[in-house]
């Protein structure tokens, strides 16, 4: 094992409106990545919400 293959790999994180110039096109594709699934994540919270709501409305409204 080399000296390299131990160091803890870095995290991939992204800053929103940092300079891109000086990251190498890999990094980049992995920033999407984690961006995708941090979208993803999100969407799934809204929708989790969306059908709370949805719950609630349809049990607090009022019967005819």
């Amino acid at each position: 094992m080399t000296f390299d293959e131990q160091r803890p790999k870095k995290s991939v994180t992204h800053e929103i409106g940092i300079d891109l110039s000086s990251i190498s096109a890999e990094e980049l594709r992995a920033r999407i990545a984690v961006l995708r699934e941090e979208i993803a994540r999100i969407e799934a919270e809204i929708a989790r919400k969306d059908d709370s709501k949805r719950a609630a409305d349809s049990f607090f409204r009022p019967k005819v």
